[in-house]
């Protein structure tokens, strides 16, 4: 009789352990936070047609020039693994071939976007005027742009981080740079 007290102190306290456990909730996937630097911008202006503020935490690349066709530098953020591509191009009679481009390069990215916004930009003073496409979802490129004066000038831009896109771990670092190409749209200068 001793031996089945026993047992039955154990098998109780087997079952109280075993009830006073919480049921596993399994956690949602995570993200590290970003911390991001205080906006300061700097100017542009060197031998190009065009100048416009750019962010001190960023630098200016000279591209390859891709085709013969116009120039290429870009705006890095190595610390982000992000890039602003820009390309500028003169105007020779071809500007509506020069927006379609923009607009058809922008919508190429309609397979894996959730929506494409449009922004006008017109800024008559300066003869800046242009759209800034905003592409929600997990397309390559979030953030994309074109400027013209109209009869020289034609500036087109693109935002792309080097990496996997995921538009939850993505959003505030698009967020955050997408005011930067807003700034730059609205500081362009040309010469």
């Amino acid at each position: 009789m001793r031996i089945t007290k026993v047992r039955l102190i154990f098998l109780l306290l087997f079952v109280v352990l075993v009830a006073c456990t919480e049921s596993p909730v399994p956690k949602p996937r995570g993200y590290f936070r970003i911390s991001f630097p205080e906006k300061q911008y700097r100017l542009f202006d060197t031998i190009y047609p065009f100048t416009f503020e750019y962010p001190v935490y960023g630098s200016i690349v000279k591209e390859e020039n891709r085709q013969d066709e116009g120039e290429w530098i870009s705006v890095s953020f190595p610390a982000y693994k992000a890039k602003i591509h820009l390309s500028y191009k003169d105007i020779s009679g071809n500007l509506s071939q020069l927006t379609e481009d923009a607009r058809n390069l922008a919508y190429k990215h309609t397979y894996k976007a959730d929506a494409i916004d449009e922004q006008l930009f017109s800024n008559p003073d300066k003869r800046v005027y242009g759209i800034l496409y905003d592409i929600k979802g997990n397309s390559a490129s979030s953030v994309q742009f074109y400027v013209t004066d109209s009869s020289s000038h034609y500036l087109r831009g693109a935002l792309y981080f080097r990496c996997q896109p995921n538009k939850d771990s993505l959003s505030p670092a698009i967020d955050f740079f997408k005011a930067d190409v807003i700034h730059l749209i609205e500081t362009i200068r040309w010469k």
